[in-house]
């Protein structure tokens, strides 16, 4: 149902009830919940997850090679609190057996609960209705809590609740899909459990990896004269038993709450009493100011970063469900990183890629400001790991890992994954597009310059200067990962030029750092020399920039006898094969364009954009939204729509068939930069702020708040006028179009939004990969099914 600011399934379909779980998970970044029901079974997936908790697992080689990581890392499924069992009359409520008259699941945005609402037909014939709502807090980030209320409705009958902690719950089969997570089975070894009236406590530590974890869980009871309660604990399961006398009109209600606290460091007696600690401050305060708590944190959230599109109430719920699902990824992801499905499932082992830096710190930066400098002071805390794995390579500076939890390299396939060095400047631009955004020194002196000059580093010990005085950059992976071991990659060495001159400029205005980093003049010289002559190959014969040096040399990829089935090519395809044809996973020379956009002409932008439209397969799901950006940017706002609309329904309509393992976060917070970075035409850097807004068909209007300088600017665009309002904060520079000017705080500035230009020709797509057309309401199936 499309809702502005609700999702909601009514009905329960098992076939597709591990996706529902993915969609419905609740985070806030140090701990998440998928959207199990709240009795356990049946199940898709069960999960419940402390943000950089991971178990190590071996990466097995058939022929070895030196620098292969040895170890790799996977997230595992901790501690369940979520459970609280349900029995009528001795029969365990299973919507698989008597009658579900009604299944409702809730999604409120502006509150953060997932509510669940149920009336079912015991097999004996009882009928009950079954109430819950669930919180993560964003202000207490160890505590998550249930409130759970059942009542009869045509008798009396006897109702015994069970609320569990579960520690190595039995997880389902892994999927062939290598995108899915390994399977690790009893990775919890129980240390410690006791049970005490309505409190029941465990602890384990991880088997390989070694990190402790401790979980309570207390309970606050409302029911009928005669309601007992008792508790028990093992290893591996803690109990709290309520049992009650119910008729018709009488309700049992049991407030649940759940306190995690988890070190690689700090001893077990430390850990319980944190968990404790927390939870007695939660079990204080009570339920209402829980849930008071998380609705003034989200009334702050939406009031300064809110998208309102009018015209389209589906894409608007989609804009939505990004931002909530982007949020509840960062906002307190304290000291670890940011994995590529959030909390919201297993999939790619937890790890968190380049794509935290260039997708959902992009957003965060903006929403968010302290979540996005918490990810960077993440890899701020790797970076001894990133220096050592640059030294293991043969390398100065640091070579950050392309997949990890931890901070070293989990990848055990190089040429998509070590040589993938582009993440170093993806990194250094996350440190630029910060500071430019709040203007914090502080931060840049303390964490940015440390990133700025170890990522530096890395790039004159891998490139050199050539006879002609260019310097290159041989055999790297680019974004797209259908292209590996590639000179000269056109993205790779324009993110790389940002980074040398930021490393640069950034250590001449922070003298106090030279010493403790040994940065030499001699060292700044050889950086601002190395961009100056950055080799950027380009095709003059096809007038178009090549992925990377002689890419558009190679033989095409033979899309017409590429079967739809055969999507994604990954898992059809040899690498070898796809490594030596001109087909594209996802967005590369394009996302070049969005991030270095000064480094393009708007003639190369259109003419690469129609020239790799017809090669991308997007069989990545990071793809789409970047293809939006720049569609909108060329004129073809009706493709960029389409692109959009991929996007935003690519977890509500699972059109990747992977939303079971979790949500992609960075595609989620891909749509915020598709609306505001596309149909806003936001682009900020060295420079400045600007915008080139145009709206597409389908929208009315549309308004986006922005975090930036100390204060927020909201943007009010109209098919014809863009408004910019500093509701907050000291005076903002920005230009509109061609228009410089200041917008200061209660003195919004209207400005006309000049005609569009003509549009050349719609660029055509790979056969069976065309973007679903979308045209405000439900996007073309049949179009879509072809796509798959």
């Amino acid at each position: 149902m499309a809702e502005p600011w609700r999702l909601r399934a009514s009905g329960l379909d098992l076939s597709v009830l591990a996706q529902v779980e993915s969609i419905f998970a609740l985070s806030n970044g140090y701990l998440g919940w998928r959207g199990n029901l709240d009795e356990g079974e049946p199940h898709g997936l069960p999960g419940s997850y402390l943000n950089g908790v991971f178990e190590l697992r071996s990466l097995p080689y058939a022929e070895a090679g030196f620098g292969y990581p040895e170890s790799g890392q996977t997230m595992i499924n901790v501690t369940n609190g979520k459970v609280i069992r349900l029995l009528v009359d001795d029969e365990p409520f299973d919507i698989r057996t008597g009658v579900l008259r009604s299944h409702e699941l809730c999604l409120d945005f502006r509150t953060g609960l997932l509510r669940r609402r149920v009336e079912w037909i015991s097999p004996a014939g009882r009928a009950i209705r079954m109430t819950s709502s669930r919180i993560v807090s964003f202000s207490q980030r160890s505590i998550a809590a249930v409130d759970y209320g059942v009542e009869v409705l045509d008798g009396p009958a006897r109702v015994v609740l069970q609320s569990e902690l579960i520690a190595n719950e039995p997880l389902p089969p892994q999927a062939a899909d290598p995108r899915a997570a390994r399977e690790l089975a009893d990775v919890l070894e129980g240390a410690e459990h006791r049970s005490d009236g309505r409190r029941v406590a465990l602890a384990h530590v991880t088997r390989q990896s070694r990190l402790t974890i401790a979980s309570s869980m207390d309970h606050v009871v409302d029911g009928p004269a005669g309601t007992k309660v008792s508790s028990d604990s093992s290893p591996d399961l803690g109990r709290v038993s309520v049992s009650a006398d119910l008729v018709p009109g009488q309700r049992l209600r049991l407030v649940k709450m759940v306190a995690f606290a988890w070190s690689g460091s700090r001893s077990l007696p430390a850990l319980r009493d944190q968990a404790d600690a927390a939870l007695t401050g939660a079990t204080s305060a009570g339920w209402d100011d829980l849930v008071a708590e998380q609705r003034s944190y989200l009334d702050d959230y939406w009031e300064h970063c809110d998208i309102r599109i009018e015209g389209d109430v589906r894409l608007q719920q989609a804009a939505r469900f990004a931002l909530f699902h982007t949020l509840q990824a960062g906002a307190r992801a304290e000291g670890v990183a940011i994995p590529a499905k959030g909390l919201t499932g297993p999939g790619y082992d937890g790890h968190a890629f380049w794509d935290m830096e260039s997708y959902v710190l992009a957003a965060l930066t903006y929403l968010v400001p302290e979540a996005a400098a918490n990810g960077l002071r993440w890899r701020q805390d790797t970076l001894p790991a990133a220096i050592t794995r640059a030294s293991q390579l043969g390398l100065a500076g640091a070579a950050f890992p392309w997949r990890t939890i931890h901070g070293e390299e989990c990848s055990g396939y190089w040429p998509a994954g070590v040589a993938a060095f582009h993440i170093n400047a993806d990194i250094a631009d996350a440190v630029l597009r910060y500071v430019n955004a709040t203007g914090n020194r502080e931060f840049e002196q303390s964490v940015g310059v440390d990133l700025l000059v170890h990522t530096a580093r890395l790039w004159t010990s891998l490139g050199y200067f050539d006879a002609d005085g260019r310097f290159r950059i041989d055999g790297v992976t680019g974004p797209d990962e259908y292209s590996a071991v590639a000179d000269n990659n056109v993205y790779t060495n324009l993110m790389a030029q940002r980074n040398l001159v930021a490393a640069a400029d950034t250590i001449a205005r922070h003298p106090e750092r030279v010493a403790d980093l040994q940065v030499g003049d001699d060292e700044a010289a050889i950086w601002r020399r190395a961009a100056a002559g950055m080799f950027i190959p380009f095709d003059h014969t096809l007038g178009v920039h090549p992925q990377s040096e002689g890419f558009t040399h190679h033989e095409k990829w033979d899309f017409e006898k590429t079967g739809a089935d055969q999507y994604p090519l990954l898992l059809h395809f040899p690498y070898f094969d796809l490594y030596r044809k001109q087909v594209v996973k996802q967005a590369d020379l394009v996302l070049a364009m969005h991030f270095r956009s000064d480094a393009f002409t708007a003639e190369q932008k259109a003419r690469n954009f129609a020239y790799y439209d017809a090669l991308t397969v997007r069989d990545s799901s990071l793809s789409s939204s970047v293809q939006a950006i720049i569609a909108a940017e060329i004129g073809q706002l009706d493709l960029a729509h389409d692109y959009l609309a991929e996007s935003a329904f690519l977890d509500l309509d699972d059109t990747g068939h992977n939303t079971r393992d979790g949500l992609h976060i960075a595609s989620l917070a891909g749509i915020w930069s598709a609306l505001v970075a596309g149909y806003g035409g936001m682009r900020h850097d060295e420079t400045g702020l600007a915008f080139t807004p145009r709206l597409p068909r389908g929208f009315s209007r549309m308004s986006f708040g922005l975090r930036m300088a100390g204060g927020t600017l909201r943007v009010k665009l109209t098919r014809t006028h863009a408004t910019y309002d500093r509701t907050s904060g000291p005076p903002l520079h920005l230009r509109h179009y061609d228009t410089s000017m200041q917008v200061a705080s209660l003195e919004p500035q209207t400005l006309p939004i000049p005609p569009a230009a003509v549009a050349g020709k719609t660029p055509t797509q790979p056969a069976h990969r065309s973007p679903a057309p979308y045209s405000g309401g439900t996007p073309d199936r049949q179009d879509q099914r072809s796509r798959r």
